[in-house]
């Protein structure tokens, strides 16, 4: 599919169903490239099996067979089955965006493609979506219609309710038994709101951090993704706007000369990525900043290129 990957989410919001996005973006990522996407970790020595017909001679173990009188092969980390798990943040302010998509869409798009990828893998995913309270879960599976069942319910979910992103990550760590992959979707603005600890300039503290890093601890491998809208990255406006809040029970709505204010709101918005950016880096969270106005094709391929290259 020729140009896939110049596909802008705008392009993207104009094709019928979700289904039809995720193939799209996943073929556009891989244009091109021989590779396998394979999203798994480092190809290294996870157990051995009993030799079964098929199995390549080369990864026959020697020595267990000296020791057991049975022939067992290698198995390496990238054939067995890796759990993925989506954490999509709906809550309001994922709604905002005066480009062709919100926020929300936006998360909705990667991780659709995720989930599309690693069922083309054959490898069970998952997905929690939750505002104030936990929303929709569908535990990871591999069945068949599973995927489809998932992006129907990315298909539907709009913004609504405040973000309780700590609450959401402590029913992951309770729900995840087994070491995963755990891709997290959220703007963030809340979560330091509901800070219980004075926050420092270099990173972020709080419930929701804490339970990120907590995640981590447990052995998943965490992905954070920070979707903002351009707009909360570098304030476009220049006369007297009105600043509405979008969650629910904040009363924050205020007029004020935006171009007055715009060098100050771009100190706070760079240092607040940077506390986020530093606090995954502390807890061996892999942070990526996306902002909706970025073709999801090449969000995606930088992400798997990057893992690849790490592993």
């Amino acid at each position: 599919m020729a140009g896939v990957n110049a596909l802008d989410p705008g392009e993207l919001a104009r094709l019928s169903s979700m289904t039809l996005r995720a193939r799209v973006i996943v073929e556009g990522a891989f244009a091109g490239l021989h590779h396998n996407p394979n999203l798994g970790a480092a190809i290294e020595f996870a157990e051995h099996k009993e030799y079964s017909p098929g199995d390549e001679i080369r990864r026959i173990d020697w020595k267990v067979v000296a020791r057991q009188d049975r022939y067992y092969v290698k198995q390496y980390e990238d054939e067995t089955e890796m759990r993925t798990l989506l954490v999509l943040d709906a809550s309001a302010s994922m709604g905002y965006g005066r480009g062709p998509v919100s926020k929300l869409t936006y998360a909705g798009y990667l991780a659709a493609a995720l989930a599309y990828l690693t069922a083309r893998q054959g490898d069970p995913a998952g997905l929690m979506v939750y505002d104030g309270h936990l929303r929709r879960y569908l535990p990871p599976s591999s069945r068949g219609g599973h995927v489809r069942e998932l992006l129907g319910v990315l298909e539907d979910v709009t913004p609504a309710g405040e973000t309780q992103l700590a609450s959401a990550l402590e029913r992951v760590a309770d729900l995840a038994q087994r070491r995963s992959l755990v891709v997290v979707f959220s703007d963030l603005l809340d979560a330091e709101a509901r800070e219980t600890a004075p926050r420092t300039r270099e990173s972020a503290v709080g419930p929701a951090a804490e339970a990120l890093a907590q995640l981590a601890l447990r052995g998943h491998d965490v992905v954070l993704f920070h979707v903002l809208d351009p707009d909360e990255i570098d304030l476009p406006f220049d006369d007297l706007t009105q600043f509405l809040a979008m969650e629910p029970g904040d009363t924050r709505n205020v007029v004020v000369d935006a171009n007055e204010l715009g060098a100050s709101f771009r100190r706070e918005s760079e240092a607040f990525r940077a506390r986020w950016r530093q606090t995954c880096l502390q807890a061996g969270i892999e942070y990526r900043l996306v902002t909706t106005q970025e073709a999801p094709a090449q969000v995606l391929r930088t992400f798997i290129g990057g893992r690849r290259r790490k592993g």
